[in-house]
């Protein structure tokens, strides 16, 4: 879903109107993503804002060194180099750091070439609020009770846990989904979950020409594919991949249901339950989203994995 963007004036102000025209993508990430903030953050957590204060101004020449999400957002960033005039994806910055003490991570945004200029510091408190005020179509972030609210508010959103880099490298953005409760919603997973795999076959089959509902990443898969569709499709930048548990017969549901919606999906892997690692490999995806905890351990010891909690739903 489109949400309406507010832009701030500023010297690209006309460059940034004729981004949102074109359909841009906004990827709102935060800093312990972006880069390793492991030993400060400790120290946050162990001493309080002051003491993180102290430590990052004292080292604030001292480059911070890449983190999970860092080599995802130099591809986002380089797709806008077919046009550099209409750049095509903006990443944002929030940061629970003060401003002062945030000149260390500008100043290893600068050094690593990275076109950030957008940011939010906020010295300790929350930055999901501005998630949504920057109008972003996904947030990344170290920060689960962050994610969790970007969530409720309706953003795709996931925790970026510590992971292993593919071995596989390409110069493709390759983006990896799995499917029930992350692109589609979690009402057919509950059936199996409560009543068993046979009820989920049988309730899938039964409902094959139904439509899936769209789950929290549906909106940000409707960004990816517009994105898509500004590249030649036999040469494009960009890759998508499902990758669900799921298998026939209850793949013809899922089929379905992205020709109903109208995007792209380019590779599709049905796994019957088998674990996803060695799959997301073989794909070498940049990223992973799934919101099954027995996943995403197995997808992190392969390759760059978010996960995506599920909501508390009240019970009827």
């Amino acid at each position: 879903m489109n949400r309406p963007r507010t832009a701030t004036p500023d010297r690209d102000a006309d460059a940034r109107a004729a981004t949102a025209a074109a359909g841009s993508l906004i990827v709102a990430i935060s800093s312990r993503a972006l880069f390793d903030l492991g030993d400060s953050h400790e120290l946050f957590e162990r001493e309080g804002v002051d003491a993180f204060a102290r430590y990052q101004i004292a080292r604030e020449d001292e480059l911070l060194a890449p983190g999970i999400a860092f080599p995802l957002v130099q591809k986002l960033l380089h797709l806008n180099r077919a046009d550099p005039d209409v750049p095509r994806v903006e990443v944002i910055l929030l940061s629970r750091n003060s401003a002062d003490t945030g000149l260390r991570i500008f100043n290893s945004i600068e050094h690593y070439g990275l076109d950030i200029a957008r940011a939010a510091f906020t010295r300790g408190a929350p930055t999901s609020p501005y998630v949504h005020a920057f109008g972003a179509d996904l947030f990344l972030s170290a920060n689960p009770d962050s994610v969790a609210q970007a969530l409720r508010a309706g953003i795709a959103a996931a925790t970026i846990l510590p992971s292993k880099a593919p071995q596989r490298q390409s110069d493709q953005l390759r983006i990896a989904f799995d499917g029930d409760a992350v692109l589609f919603g979690d009402e057919s997973e509950r059936v199996s979950e409560s009543a068993g795999i046979d009820a989920f076959h049988r309730h899938e089959t039964e409902r094959a020409l139904e439509p899936l509902s769209g789950g929290p990443f549906r909106g940000f898969l409707d960004a990816l594919h517009r994105l898509q569709q500004a590249f030649p499709s036999e040469d494009s930048p960009i890759r998508t991949a499902l990758v669900t548990a799921r298998s026939a017969p209850a793949h013809k549901r899922v089929i379905l249901t992205l020709r109903d919606w109208g995007v792209r999906i380019d590779e599709a892997l049905f796994l019957g339950g088998r674990a996803k690692g060695p799959f997301l490999e073989a794909f070498g995806a940049d990223i992973f989203f799934d919101d099954s905890v027995a996943n995403v351990e197995s997808a992190r010891r392969h390759v760059a994995t978010g996960h995506v909690p599920r909501r508390e739903r009240s019970e009827p």
